[in-house]
């Protein structure tokens, strides 16, 4: 067994990262601005209100390094798909409904024939979420942005604002021993492990392969499978909204199945336990990739860094799991059960037959 291969030492260092974001306890001074009431801490955000019984979501997302996969493609149709999804699959965590958009994009050289990519992915991934795109920015920024390639080197973040009614907020609170946590099947890797990945996979960071190569387990290029935008659940999501009642709900992105801890802040004593995993052709190439070019990346990195076939959740009552599923299917996507409710503080997942203790 070769050394492990982690997260961090692809260059993503999880325990920094939680000590910097001690730094937003420096935000609540700002909530005194709330003209309409107080300021609502969820698990994974707060929302403010607007007026009786009125709230917004607002939330940023980047796509993170998968900006140099589409350059390493040579291919910025899709990107903006990514951007939009990051958004409006953390807005709608609250109860939210995605109402508006606005994108900025930092870029070596505003190329047109690049903006119009970059919009007709932002503009495609918003229909899917049926929500406005406001306006943005373009700023080229040469001295900062670089990229593989001349010219062709950016960043993209997208901003959405949502509203919830006060009846519909989603608190992530209250959960018990026996509820059901429901996944909804990912496209593929996503925007999340993105780095880790990259530098298995591809020639470029040190990996294995030429993009342009179709590994075994694959029936595309690889560089089109890593590149496979994110998918948008804001449709099947708020139909399951107007007919159960949802607990609570997770996007399956960064830390992966450690974001369920969020959770435990909002009812203590509560635990999760997953045991469903349906990992698509490509996380089983990357860990087996690992092993021929970098060393060993471990069952439980994996469940800490990707999605492993499920790239959204959603707990209910043990009662109405099945109801929940079936809305899911109806309304196009594809869902399960991966696992539940347990008491006692921690998180473990049952990943080919073994016992993984994530956090305890």
């Amino acid at each position: 067994m070769g050394e492990e291969f982690t997260y961090s030492k692809a260059g993503v260092d999880r325990e920094l990262r939680a000590e910097s974001k001690r730094a937003l306890e420096l935000l609540k001074r700002t909530y005194k601005f709330s003209i309409y009431g107080n300021v609502i801490h969820l698990p994974y955000g707060n929302i403010f209100p607007i007026g009786h019984d009125r709230y917004l979501d607002l939330v940023i997302e980047g796509v993170g390094t998968k900006v140099l996969v589409a350059q390493l493609a040579d291919k910025y149709d899709t990107i903006g798909i990514d951007g939009v999804a990051m958004a409006v699959n953390d807005v709608i965590r609250s109860g939210a409904k995605p109402l508006a958009l606005a994108d900025n994009i930092h870029a070596h050289v505003s190329d047109p024939k690049l903006v119009r990519e970059w919009i007709e992915g932002i503009a495609k991934g918003a229909v899917e979420a049926e929500c406005v795109v406001l306006g943005g920015e373009i700023g080229d920024m040469a001295e900062v942005i670089k990229g593989l390639a001349f010219g062709k080197g950016f960043d993209m973040v997208v901003a959405c604002v949502g509203e919830v009614s006060k009846g519909k907020v989603i608190y992530g609170d209250n959960l018990k021993a026996g509820d059901v946590i429901i996944g909804l099947r990912s496209s593929g890797i996503h925007s999340n492990g993105v780095t880790l990945a990259r530098k298995v996979l591809f020639k470029q960071w040190g990996g294995k392969y030429d993009p342009f190569d179709i590994p075994d387990g694959l029936d595309r290029e690889l560089v089109y499978e890593v590149l496979e935008p994110t998918r948008i659940y804001v449709k099947p999501f708020l139909r399951l909204t107007r007919e159960v009642d949802v607990k609570a709900a997770v996007h399956i992105t960064g830390d992966a199945y450690l974001k369920f801890e969020n959770l435990m802040k909002f009812s203590r004593g509560a635990g999760f336990e997953f045991d469903n995993f349906k990992p698509q052709p490509i996380f089983e190439l990357i860990q087996r990739t690992a092993r021929e070019v970098k060393g060993v990346i471990t069952d439980e990195e994996m469940v800490k860094t990707f999605n492993m076939g499920w790239g959204f959740a959603v707990i209910v009552q043990k009662e109405n799991a099945d109801a929940a599923v079936d809305i899911l299917v109806r309304a196009g996507v594809e869902a399960e059960p991966i696992g539940r409710v347990v008491k006692g503080e921690k998180i473990v997942a049952f990943y080919k037959g073994r016992k993984l203790v994530l956090k305890d």
